[in-house]
């Protein structure tokens, strides 16, 4: 029985990352064998157990054969006879099929390390074709180190998508990898590889077809990047993507890919009012509704969300230039300073059209914002 440290602690400490999650792969050992040295099975689709002092995840090495259409049509094999260079050539990427034996010793029967030197993400095998989650697994690894596609693995994704392959892709793991690369450090490289291998139309055609203007790409990726630059949450890159989309296509994307309902929600907003927050700064009445569309009094995070959004959208221009964070930051300290409760005391009539009418007031009382 032999033990190996494989994927993806492999790849990060050989460029220096910090390893955040240790997976093991066993050879010449079986369920039986594993639990005489006290490992626990975690679940029953698959050969894989907890460490009985690490609790790290230790896997037998196993193949596995396609027996239908779609993610989910594998069968596995794992057995002592299954040798370690069997279990990483069903690998995806080459930088993802490397070991590191208990010695130290590196395992890499597929050139990872040179890969990873070149920055290229390249397939293992011809098998790779079978899974179509590798698809958007290399699209977020783009994003995720800027590696560029070989040739052949990009030719590959290509037949995969012309195939109908794609296609069996449920919307729970279309979502999972796409938030995972839109989080990333390039999230643009993930939907411009989807794009150029075809698959973008296939799993998002909504944002695809907004691609038929000529400057959503540039404007898209810059905003997306500037995102991450910022390290603003899922939610807020969730609706950059979706900004240019009419609202009747942002629901039919959120519908096909079940987003949560914060990135949802959110989309819809800033798409309702885009526009209103780039006036925002022009005229009391225009900030006033866009807190009130953002229900900042009751959600004052949603407000902030919201600003982020807009903060980096290129979409007003130059003629523009202000700080949305600052104008609305302070337009709704300037509309809670108002005391609805004397407002109420003294209004039995409207007392909701006597409340925002001083908010208004105190809303154009402001000085413009300075630094802009």
């Amino acid at each position: 029985m032999k033990t190996y440290v494989v994927g993806g602690a492999v790849r990060d400490e050989l460029l220096g990352l910090p390893v955040q999650d240790r997976d093991h792969v066993v050879v010449g050992a079986d369920p039986a064998e594993m639990a005489r040295q006290g490992f626990r099975p975690v679940g029953a689709d698959f050969p894989v157990f907890l460490h009985p002092e690490t609790h790290e995840e230790y896997a037998l090495a196993r193949t596995e054969r396609k027996t239908g259409p779609g993610y989910r049509g594998f069968s596995f094999h794992a057995a002592p006879d299954v040798t370690l260079e069997d279990d990483l050539k069903r690998r995806d990427l080459t930088i993802n099929a490397m070991a590191r034996a208990e010695d130290g010793t590196l395992v890499d029967p597929h050139g990872g390390e040179r890969d990873l030197r070149a920055g290229v993400l390249r397939h293992v095998s011809d098998a790779f074709a079978e899974d179509p989650v590798r698809i958007l697994r290399v699209a977020r690894f783009a994003a995720r180190f800027g590696f560029a596609i070989a040739p052949e693995t990009l030719a590959l994704m290509r037949r995969m998508v012309d195939s109908g392959e794609a296609d069996a892709l449920v919307p729970e793991r279309v979502w999972q990898e796409l938030a995972r690369g839109l989080m990333e450090k390039m999230p643009s490289r993930m939907i411009a590889v989807l794009r150029e291998c075809g698959a973008l139309a296939r799993i998002l055609p909504e944002l695809d077809r907004s691609f038929d203007r000529p400057d959503t790409p540039d404007l898209l990726a810059a905003r997306l990047d500037r995102a991450a630059e910022r390290g603003y949450q899922l939610a807020v890159r969730y609706a950059l993507l979706a900004l240019d989309l009419s609202e009747t296509d942002a629901c039919a994307l959120a519908d096909r890919i079940h987003p949560p309902n914060d990135c949802r929600e959110l989309s819809i907003l800033a798409i309702r009012d885009r526009d209103l927050v780039h006036r925002c700064g022009l005229d009391a009445e225009s900030a006033l509704t866009a807190l009130e569309h953002a229900d900042a009094f009751r959600r004052p995070e949603r407000l902030v969300r919201l600003i982020e959004v807009a903060e980096c959208d290129l979409h007003a221009g130059p003629a523009h230039d202000f700080v949305p964070r600052k104008i609305l930051t302070r337009a709704l300290e300037a509309a809670r300073s108002v005391d609805a409760a004397a407002i109420a005391r003294e209004h039995r009539g409207d007392i909701p059209g006597a409340v925002r009418r001083a908010r208004l007031v105190a809303i154009a009382a402001l000085q413009p914002p300075t630094g802009h």
